[in-house]
């Protein structure tokens, strides 16, 4: 195969495989009442990191990239959990759009426990803070912002 072939095949492959990598998000498949519900943790905003009240240190909410996590009570004490975000079966995120912000239902299940939970997830976009549970908030930077 002359070079003049070689470099658009390779070109071709190199593309496939790159977008193969960024469009796989990962979708978790939940049980909830007997229903069948789906999770991500991807959603175009970066929902890991660490919510806790305004002004205050403690308690803490940590969501990791993973969809693990650990959630700490007004006593200190902190749970392990497993977390994501409401999706379609494609990993499409399911939100509702308000005036600058978007509200998600946020899932979660301590390690300790068999059954799901859900909460709110909303995203303030003028303000760039996510809201996680009512009261646990996190200041985020858009780095979609053209």
């Amino acid at each position: 195969m002359s070079k003049m072939k070689a470099a658009p095949l390779l070109f071709a492959v190199f593309f496939l495989f790159v977008t193969k990598s960024f469009s796989q998000v990962e979708v978790n498949q939940i049980t909830y009442n007997s229903k069948s519900r789906f999770i991500t943790t991807t959603i175009g905003y970066p929902a890991p990191g660490t919510y806790a009240p305004i002004g205050m240190a403690e308690p803490v909410t940590v969501l990791n990239p993973d969809g693990t996590g650990f959630i700490q009570s007004d006593d200190k004490s902190k749970k392990k959990m497993n977390w994501g975000i409401e999706c379609t079966e494609d990993g499409v995120p399911i939100f509702k759009e308000g005036f600058n912000s978007a509200t998600y239902t946020f899932w979660y299940r301590p390690n300790d426990s068999n059954e799901w939970s859900y909460s709110q997830f909303s995203i303030h976009f003028a303000k760039k803070k996510m809201f996680l549970m009512g009261e646990r908030v996190k200041v985020y930077e858009d780095y979609n912002v053209q």
